[in-house]
């Protein structure tokens, strides 16, 4: 199990290995923006990861076309739908 704890809401909450950052707050009534419905064609479900970066999948290339056009971009910038909790514990931050 992974633990995510949002920092907007002080919310923290365990979900399944390999859940995207996006299911994982959908699912325990974080309601974060997802356009695309989480399908990598738009950049509204960006997130800051601001610990256990480490703890996501690799970005891929299509991820990084998108977040070009998000705002409030930083290296710990992920997209919700894409970023694929591995292990461990990911905190995540609205930009």
């Amino acid at each position: 199990m992974a633990k995510v704890i949002y920092v907007p809401e002080n919310k923290e909450f365990e979900v399944e290995d390999g859940t995207s950052i996006l299911e994982a707050c959908l699912s325990n009534g974080i309601d974060i923006e997802h356009a695309c419905g989480g399908y990598c064609a738009c950049s509204t479900c960006h997130v800051i990861v601001s610990e256990g970066f480490e703890n996501l999948n690799e970005q891929e290339d299509e991820e990084f076309d998108r977040l070009d056009r998000a705002k409030g971009v930083t290296l710990k910038s992920r997209l919700s739908c894409q970023a694929l909790i591995q292990k461990g514990t990911v905190k995540v931050d609205l930009p």
